[in-house]
């Protein structure tokens, strides 16, 4: 049972890992449809910092799920 658990968290966080990395490819496509919207057009700075940031945590947690399956 204990095997099953590790094994499931080191696809989780391989999931969580892949998803970051797709975030961050994501984000120049996506950009200019959003920039095209006038009204997130003030918010725009803030809009690409909190993907970049979803990005970032999705990564580095999913990242931290795999080096502690590895770890030990």
């Amino acid at each position: 049972m204990a095997n099953n658990k590790k094994t499931f968290q080191l696809i989780w966080g391989t999931a969580f890992f892949l998803s970051g990395i797709g975030v961050f490819i994501r984000i120049p496509q996506v950009m200019p449809q959003i920039e095209s919207i006038k009204h997130f057009s003030s918010v725009l700075p803030f809009i690409k910092i909190c993907f970049y940031l979803m990005g970032l945590i999705l990564t580095a947690g999913g990242g931290k799920k795999i080096y502690l399956y590895f770890k030990k």
